[in-house]
């Protein structure tokens, strides 16, 4: 478990938390998917060098779908609230540098924006699914701690052994059968902010 060191002022801290996170490996999203046992959608960020370990995070039905809309590219009539936090960065002539998955602390996790503004840097905590689809949207690299993903990440033997389990257990039709359930359970106020 990741925590930030505690040094004192702020912005000793800030710089301190900088020099530490160093070791961090950068991830892409490689899916958003519905977990079939809980019905609960589970994002996955993929390691992009070997040994290619994955960190599963579950989120909720709303951020899975902004996720969503942000990798098929989808525009709705107004922004959502994701394509208005990086409108809102892009007009104080901001940039999103990174997204960084950060720690799991009492099965939470944690995400942190680096966002550039001029000379200053400035590091905003968040939940990752909302740094996720704000990622997404920007585009931005994602990156997770190294001892996160070495405590939390799946390797890909494990995602393919899992993989092969469920296929063996459920067929396509399945599988879209119960996602379509999924989507039947959805209310219009899931979305609402």
């Amino acid at each position: 478990m990741r925590q930030k060191p505690d040094f004192g002022g702020k912005a000793q801290c800030r710089n301190q938390w900088q020099e530490v996170s160093f070791h961090m490996i950068e991830v892409e999203l490689s899916a958003v998917r519905v977990d079939l046992r809980s019905n609960t959608p589970v994002l996955l960020l993929q390691e992009l060098a070997k040994p290619k370990r994955t960190l599963p995070i579950f989120i909720g039905a709303p951020e899975a779908t902004a996720i969503a809309f942000a990798v098929q590219e989808i525009e709705t009539p107004r922004p959502m609230t994701h394509d208005l936090l990086k409108n809102v960065i892009d007009e104080l002539d901001s940039h999103l540098v990174s997204v960084t998955i950060t720690e799991l602390r009492d099965a939470t996790y944690y995400a942190e924006l680096t966002v550039v503004r001029g000379t200053k840097t400035f590091h905003i905590s968040a939940r990752p699914s909302d740094a996720i689809a704000l990622a997404v949207r920007v585009p931005a690299p994602i990156y997770v701690a190294d001892d996160l993903l070495e405590a939390e990440g799946i390797s890909a033997e494990i995602m393919d052994q899992d993989r092969e389990i469920l296929e063996e257990e459920q067929n396509p039709e399945q599988l879209v059968g119960e996602f379509r359930e999924f989507l039947d359970t959805l209310k219009p106020e899931d979305f609402s902010g």
